[in-house]
This record gives structure tokens, C-alpha cells and sequence, in this order.
């Protein structure tokens, strides 16, 4: 999915790939565990990550592990891209969630939601 943001990539990817960032619009909590490792908070639930990719205000990649923070093969991922329109000066957030999918309607307004929130943050 992709969605236009009004913010420069300098300005977005800290909320896009700090622990701290994250927190204010895309789960309840975000915390480092260790190293590139980060525990996702949902409604009190624990879902550890680890970042496995990473490119300074262009790109983050998330992949979740098991239950005993172990790596797993096919595992769920998630990524977050900024790309700019070099014609408009347009910047677009592209997430692509690799999970169980829900609804493919249902996904989508969810990550509507969420992108809302980060718009506010923000100011775009």
C-alpha cells in the first residue's frame, strides 16, 4: 500500500524506525530489547522484532519472531519505504505487511487508520 505523506523523508523516518516514533502512532508501546531487537506492545501483548534492514530516511524492515525471540523461516515481516516524486515533491509512505491477512478491505483500513495518526504527528 502506499499513501502520500506531506513531510520530508528527514522528518518521517524516525517515526518509522525508532522505538520511540513508533510509539506515537503505530501500537501502544515500542521498546528496545536488545541490540536490533524491539518489542511491539498490542493490547498488553508482546510481539518482538528485529530489524533487518535498514537504509537512513528511505527504509525499515521488521521481521517478527516466535514466541522465544528465535528467527523462523517465512516469518512476518513488516517494511517501510519512503519514496519521493522527483515531478510533484511528493513523499509516499509504501508499507508492505507480509502477515496472516485479514480482509484485504479490513487491512487496508487499518493501515488508513494508523497512516492517519502518523499524518498527525507529523503535521502532513
Amino acid at each position: 500500500m502506499e499513501f502520500p505523506i506531506n513531510a520530508s523523508p528527514k522528518i518521517l523516518y524516525p517515526y518509522l524506525a525508532t522505538a520511540s516514533g513508533l510509539s506515537q502512532w503505530f501500537c501502544d508501546d515500542v521498546r528496545y530489547v536488545e541490540g536490533q531487537r524491539l518489542n511491539f506492545i498490542w493490547d498488553n501483548d508482546n510481539h518482538f522484532a528485529e530489524i533487518t534492514g535498514q537504509r537512513l530516511n528511505r527504509a525499515v524492515r521488521f521481521v517478527f519472531l516466535d514466541e522465544h525471540r528465535q528467527s523462523v523461516p517465512d516469518a512476518n515481516f513488516l517494511e517501510f519505504t519512503l519514496d519521493s516524486s522527483q515531478v510533484t515533491d511528493e513523499v509516499y509512505l509504501r508499507v508492505v505487511d507480509y502477515s496472516l491477512a485479514q480482509d484485504a478491505d479490513e487491512q487496508h483500513e487499518m493501515w488508513e487508520g494508523l497512516v492517519s495518526k502518523l499524518r498527525e504527528q507529523v503535521g502532513g
